[in-house]
């Protein structure tokens, strides 16, 4: 709860990997949040109800310029995707002038990560926490939740870079969006599901594949609207294997009502996510 007078903070919210208004992944971000307490950080998030609420603070290290506190409603996470190209994009538009331009250099519980100002903010995935192969009994409790057997798989690995993904590799962009979850065989899991579309097939904005993402928050099974995390993760998997070039787009929030457009691109011994962020709201929050 809170205690005392806490002053009032700025806050935006943005709209994340989507050019059209309202489609993308809403994002809440407090500035100047270090005298906020875990606690009062952990309220807020639970009160804007978003998939994620970020904390602007500053940076611990002098390699950064800022440092992000990323709350869902259920707790902190150490790195988010969309999480992080919102702040950094709040944090320019508030004044904030990067230390190595066009670099802006984020700190979070994964670490540094840099985010590159182009066309478009993107983001560098950090190192994957867990990857490789998922042992068979978590293999089962995934298939159960997708509704799907071994053979509509062409595969599954672990590309946990701090949410705790599993991603899926379906055959087509279609199979991805007909899957129905069984959301009573969600506790505890983070599921990515990725298909590409067909060359003769007209995908959207020019989309090489389609991305779902499923979490259990701790109240019931969630399908994110747009996720930063699970395409870097999911780029770094397919990409290192072959299945998927240095460069492509992918599309997400299809199947409940979003447009989200995620840029990916592998260069400089990194795996780049980019996309669109557009604020939506300006004020105070008290």
């Amino acid at each position: 709860m809170f205690t005392g007078c806490v002053r009032a903070h700025p806050v935006r919210i943005v709209d994340v990997f989507s050019a059209v208004p309202f489609r993308g992944n809403a994002l809440a971000v407090i500035h100047d949040a270090d005298d906020l307490s875990d606690t009062e950080m952990a309220t807020i998030a639970r009160w804007t109800n978003l998939s994620e609420t970020t904390f602007l603070c500053a940076p611990r290290t002098a390699e950064a310029d800022y440092r992000v506190r990323i709350f869902t409603t259920g707790g902190e996470l150490p790195f988010a995707g969309h999480p992080t190209l919102g702040s950094a994009h709040s944090w320019l538009e508030a004044g904030g002038t990067p230390r190595r331009e066009p670099v802006v250099v984020q700190e979070c519980g994964a670490g540094l990560v840099p985010v590159s100002r182009g066309e478009v903010l993107a983001f560098a995935a950090p190192p994957l926490v867990r990857s490789g192969p998922v042992a068979q009994e978590d293999a089962d409790r995934v298939l159960r939740l997708l509704r799907l057997g071994r053979d509509d798989v062409i595969d599954l690995a672990w590309t946990d870079n701090g949410p705790g993904w599993i991603s899926v590799e379906l055959p087509s962009a279609e199979a991805v969006l007909d899957i129905v979850p069984d959301t009573t065989a969600a506790a505890g899991l983070a599921v990515g599901v990725v298909g590409r579309y067909a060359v003769e097939e007209e995908a959207p904005d020019g989309a090489l594949v389609e991305v779902r993402a499923f979490y259990d928050d701790g109240a019931g099974l969630f399908e994110d609207p747009v996720t930063g995390s699970l395409n870097a993760g999911i780029a770094q998997w397919l990409i290192g294997a072959g299945r998927l070039p240095q460069r492509y787009r992918a599309a997400q929030g299809s199947r409940i009502g979003r447009s989200g457009r995620i840029d990916i691109e592998a260069r400089d011994g990194a795996v780049w996510v980019g996309g669109e962020v557009v604020t939506r709201i300006v004020g105070e929050i008290s």
